[in-house]
C-alpha cells in the first residue's frame, strides 16, 4: 500500500452536508449562507471580517467555546458565543457562534501545499494504525505529533488538536480539505478538525 490516499478519496472524504434549513434567529436574519459542512452552517455577517457559524456537532462546539480549547495561529478566533438557538434534526442543540471569517484553500498557496501534505502524512498514519478500527484516528494525529514533520506553529498546533482530541474523547477530522482553511494572509487554520462518531 502506497502512502497516498486511493483515487476515491481525493484529498479526503467526500464531504456529507448538514441538512437542516438555517435555523430562525434575528442575528441570521437576511444573511446570506456561505458555506455549509456535516455539522454546521455558515452566514455571512456582512462586515467583511466576521461570519455567524451555527454548529450542531458537540464536538465543534467543545472545540470552539472550551476553556482549555486549542487556541493560537492555527485555529480559528471566537468572538461570541450567541447560545443556543434551536435543535437539528440529529437530535444535537444548534449553537450560534461568531468568529473571524476563513476562506477555502486555492491550489498553489502556500497553505494549500501544508494541508495536502498533512493530510497524506495522517492517511499513511491512519494506514499504518488501521487495525485499531475507530481509534487509529487518534493514534495517527498522536503519531504525527511525536514525528514532527513541520514548521514550530503547525507542529505545536498538531499537539494542542491530538491533546484536545484525547481530553474530550473526539475524532480527529483531517482528512477532509474542508476542514482546513486559510486566513487572508494565507495561513493555514484548522475550521473544524473534530467529530463525535
Amino acid at each position: 500500500m502506497t502512502g497516498t490516499p486511493p483515487p476515491s478519496i481525493p484529498l479526503g472524504r467526500q464531504p456529507v452536508l448538514l441538512p437542516d434549513p438555517v435555523p430562525a434567529h434575528p442575528l441570521l436574519d437576511g444573511k446570506i449562507e456561505i458555506g455549509r459542512g456535516e455539522y454546521s452552517i455558515v452566514l455571512d455577517k456582512g462586515d467583511g471580517e466576521r461570519v455567524y457559524k451555527v454548529v450542531s456537532s458537540p464536538a465543534d462546539y467543545f472545540l470552539y467555546t472550551a476553556d482549555d480549547r486549542p487556541r493560537g495561529k492555527h485555529f480559528p478566533i471566537i468572538y461570541t458565543d450567541h447560545g443556543i438557538i434551536g435543535r437539528a434534526q440529529s437530535g444535537y442543540p444548534f449553537h450560534l457562534l461568531e468568529m473571524e471569517k476563513l476562506y477555502p484553500l486555492t491550489e498553489d498557496c502556500e497553505a494549500a501545499d501544508l494541508a495536502t501534505r498533512m493530510i497524506e502524512l495522517y492517511w499513511t498514519a491512519c494506514q499504518q494504525w488501521g487495525q485499531l478500527g475507530m481509534n487509529m484516528g487518534r493514534i495517527a494525529l498522536h503519531h504525527m505529533t511525536v514525528t514532527p514533520s513541520f514548521n514550530n506553529s503547525l507542529n505545536s498546533a498538531l499537539k494542542a488538536l491530538s491533546d484536545f482530541v484525547e481530553e474530550y474523547q473526539v475524532l480527529p477530522d483531517i482528512l477532509n480539505t474542508n476542514n482546513l482553511m486559510m486566513r487572508k494572509d494565507g495561513t493555514l487554520v484548522f475550521s473544524d478538525p473534530v467529530f463525535i462518531a
